[in-house]
């Protein structure tokens, strides 16, 4: 759906300004987007008249501006708003958010026209290599002079103006960037396409307000929709409920490609819905995405109940904790007793390769069964139908005793053979997605194995301007850097990579880069223990929902770049913007990474073979966290300080622009 209003200068100048805001207030009506509050079309009349005044100027200033086009309150999908107002000129497109009758230009206002620009910068389709103007207009405000810098991003600095000033700014930015020989349609860029790519914060938000996925999240490359997936596993489950069978779907796909998205949109299902809930448990063994998850959707929700209404408040957190379970607190209820049935006929399980083997989970809960296992027997109790779908990120597997798919497969194969198994081509064979492991190491007798393409997630929708990222990424870690520096130079173009040796460029990096509510934050492996002469002790405690979800204000917030989150903090989650300090656990030896551990006083050699796969698959978490950018900081060394030799981080930092990183 397109703007409310749209016109060109000229028709719009002509038109009556009550017929105008008559038509806001019907289309308004019509979608449902604002309550009919006599406030509102008070607000748009003085919007309007603004607009005609200073509008009537620029058409004497500027020759053909009449045929430029004028929308009011154009949609954003992901942001759930609508923009006040869009000038379409030529190329350039004027964003201008209207604060009637204020006089302080606030923070949260600035953050919110610029989180409109970027949107329209990243999903829009129309707005394609167009310049973007952030206007943020308070009517009664100051008068400030604007500085028109011409920096590197299609999203130019704000403009901040108030009811005196707005015509001259418009003329400004018009003069600095119009390409008269760009003709504008602005029919053409309200019908446009639009391809949001939401973090996995909004997503769960969206979804559980009742939101299509349809809606909230389409790959911008249009290459696979996660809707393809999300519907070819509910088909598997609708006909396991008809056929009274038991089934297991494994969705695997590249890092950021969504996997947890599609799980959490395969929950809210409608058709997967009886008696007021859903018929499926959300589960993941990964307890910072559930705290994350579970205060971002408190916090949503809570914002919508009145303060003092602590009964809906109690009803909210209730649902909560029923819509994501901690896979292990799942366990620890149903295995103990073998007569207890679970509540939900499907069990979604996020991040299924870490699940634990049998001695882990002997070790940790004195039981010797694997955690595959367990939640096979546990959904065998159903005796009619069932279904796990198993969400498995390939390569992924970062702790001692996550058993990877090769469990699941034995599981099945030995003790659950009346299982039917829905898996991608992928998982039968193993490629990088899924960490070069297959189900099965050969292929079984006697089981009912159904193959699906849309099982499989192969674009990456977190890192939306690279969907070779995961490539590149493993491209690196398995020594390649010649097919690395390839890919990097043909197919990671709009996504920003940099590296340095100062600590101080790659925090200035990343404030410049994250504009809006972007968010950015450093990363570092668990194992990166001589970070300390930069402030990094990643032993401290780091609390995840306030770094992840706390704003620009909080100390405590990932934005004051001043505490690492380490791979066991942000697995299953994202930033924007990445800043990963890289240490010398992992480093090169000739053509070779070489593997080590801190202990006492020194680094000491890793040499059994699975925890080397960790130190890689740690890197490969970190490496893929960044929606849009990252920069890599490998620290200089010191001479005197034989646990940081120079030669070591230069070994690595060469490596790396080898493989096709620029540093600056």
């Amino acid at each position: 759906m397109g703007a409310f209003y749209s016109n060109t200068i000229v028709e719009f100048l002509r038109e009556d300004t009550l017929k105008i805001s008559g038509s806001l207030s019907h289309e308004a009506g019509l979608a449902g987007f604002y309550d009919q509050k006599h406030t509102q079309t008070l607000s748009w009349n003085e919007e309007i008249t603004l607009l005609k005044s200073s509008l009537q100027q620029l058409c004497l200033t500027e020759n053909n501006s009449g045929n430029w086009g004028i929308l009011l309150e154009y949609p954003i999908a992901r942001r759930q708003k609508r923009i006040d107002v869009v000038i379409v000129a030529n190329n350039v497109v004027i964003v201008i958010e209207f604060k009637i009758g204020k006089a302080d230009y606030l923070n949260g206002d600035k953050e919110q026209v610029l989180d409109y620009c970027l949107d329209l910068r990243d999903f829009h389709f129309e707005s394609r290599d167009k310049i973007i103007v952030p206007f943020l207009l308070a009517t009664d405000g100051k008068s400030i002079e604007n500085d028109f810098f011409n920096i590197d991003d299609l999203v130019k600095e704000l403009v901040i103006v108030n009811a005196l000033n707005l015509t001259e700014n418009i003329i400004h930015a018009i003069n600095k960037w119009n390409d008269i020989a760009t003709l504008s349609d602005y029919k053409k860029w309200n019908n446009s396409d639009y391809f949001p790519t939401p973090t996995i914060v909004e997503a769960a938000q969206a979804l559980y307000s009742g939101k299509s996925v349809i809606e909230i999240s389409q790959s911008h490359a249009r290459k696979k929709n996660l809707t393809k997936t999300s519907k070819a596993v509910v088909d598997a489950i609708k006909s396991a409920r008809l056929k009274n069978e038991k089934i297991i779907c494994f969705i695997t796909g590249v890092p950021g490609a969504g996997k947890t998205l599609a799980g959490l949109n395969i929950a809210h299902d409608k058709e997967l819905q009886g008696e007021g809930k859903s018929l499926a448990t959300f589960l993941s063994g990964n307890a910072p995405l559930i705290k994350v998850l579970k205060k971002a959707l408190s916090n949503d929700a809570f914002k919508k109940i009145k303060k003092d209404d602590k009964t809906a408040k109690q009803k909210s957190t209730d649902r909560i904790i029923s819509f994501i379970e901690n896979a292990h607190g799942f366990l620890e209820e149903y295995f103990e007793d073998k007569e207890k049935i679970p509540n939900n006929k499907i069990v979604i399980f996020d991040e299924a390769q870490r699940a634990w083997d049998a001695e882990q989970s002997k070790k940790k809960f004195k039981r010797n069964f694997s955690e595959a296992e367990m939640i096979l027997e546990i959904m065998s109790r159903h005796q009619d139908w069932s279904v796990i779908v198993a969400l498995v990120g390939g390569g992924q597997e970062i702790n001692k005793g996550e058993a990877g798919l090769p469990e699941w497969g034995r599981a099945i194969e030995q003790k659950f053979g009346n299982w039917k198994i829905y898996i991608s081509p992928q998982l039968k064979i193993g490629n990088h997605s899924t960490g070069n492991l297959s189900l099965f190491e050969h292929p079984p007798q006697n089981l009912s194995i159904i193959e699906n393409e849309a099982l499989h997630l192969d674009v990456s929708i977190r890192s939306f301007k690279a969907e070779k990222l995961s490539l590149w990424v493993s491209l690196i870690l398995n020594n390649n850097q010649i097919e690395a520096s390839k890919i990097f130079n043909s197919d990671l173009t709009k996504y920003k990579i940099a590296l340095t040796r100062d600590l101080s460029t790659a925090k200035n990096w990343l404030r410049s880069n994250c504009k809006g509510t972007r968010r950015m934050g450093l990363v570092a492996t668990s194992g990166a223990r001589r970070l300390m002469p930069y402030g990094f002790d990643i032993r401290m405690p780091l609390e995840e929902a306030e770094w992840f979800l706390n704003d620009r204000n909080d100390v405590r917030s990932s934005y004051y770049l001043e505490l690492a989150a380490t791979e066991y903090r942000i697995q299953g989650l994202e930033l924007d913007w990445v800043g990963l300090c890289w240490d010398l656990d992992l480093r090169r030896n000739k053509d070779v990474w070489d593997f080590k551990t801190f202990s006492g006083t020194k680094w000491q050699n890793v040499k059994a073979l699975e925890k080397q796969q960790f130190f890689i698959n740690k890197y490969r978490v970190l490496l893929t966290r960044a929606r849009e950018g990252m920069i890599i900081f490998v620290p200089p060394g010191d001479v005197k300080d034989p646990t940081r030799k120079p030669s070591d981080y230069n070994q690595i930092a060469d490596y790396l622009i080898s493989c096709g990183v620029k540093e600056i």
